[in-house]
């Protein structure tokens, strides 16, 4: 039985996440678009107002996608190992399921304009915090050492996983459950205290 025709707005979206993945953002006209869609160039502008706003609706999705899975982590009573585990996993889910449109946010947002790309920046920064909230809630646990660089440890955390999106592909040996413990372990055996030491 044949699925349902998306939408046409969420099938140009889609069309512009794959573009601009592959093209680049400069690089892909409303010319490439609508012949990807099958349309003439001018009917696309009955659907949206401009190629940025293509942009912006897709580094939006991609930023929820992001806070749905990450920050209801935060209400959850697990050790904060547990949690730094279960976040990185989450976060490489969602690149692995989005990979077209995880490779626009990460590569393709410094196109925006000024007004947009300061909403991402700020964005990127409530991000930064929350995996420094976990860091010091392992700290204060015990967990993690007590002499870590906040800062450079969730910057270290962020780079493995937001970087996944350049080399990581659906279908292979690892899926993103395997790929985050495999990080998660490389990581914590750095973040853990000695054996025997507080």
């Amino acid at each position: 039985m044949n699925e349902p025709a998306k939408p046409r707005r969420e099938q140009i979206l889609d069309s512009a996440s794959r573009l601009f993945s592959e093209r680049g953002y400069h690089a892909t006209s409303m010319r490439d678009l609508a012949g990807e869609l099958g349309m003439q160039g001018g009917s696309l502008y009955a659907h949206i107002s401009s190629k940025e706003e293509l942009l912006i609706e897709i580094v939006n999705q991609a930023s929820r996608q992001f806070d749905e899975a990450l920050f209801t982590l935060r209400g959850l009573p697990l050790p904060a190992d547990a949690k730094l585990k279960e976040a990185m996993y989450r976060h490489i889910r969602v690149v692995a399921d989005n990979m077209d449109s995880a490779t626009v946010f990460f590569h393709e947002w410094k196109h925006l304009s000024p007004e947009a790309y300061a909403r991402v920046t700020g964005w990127r920064d409530t991000i930064d915090a929350f995996y420094r909230e976990l860091i010091e809630q392992g700290v204060r646990e015990g967990v993690f050492r007590p002499e870590l660089d906040i800062k450079m440890t969730a910057y270290l955390v962020l780079s493995a996983v937001n970087w996944a999106y350049t080399w990581y592909r659906p279908g292979g040996p690892l899926g993103p459950r395997d790929v985050a413990e495999q990080f998660a372990e490389m990581l914590l055996s750095g973040l853990r205290p000695p054996q025997g030491q507080p």
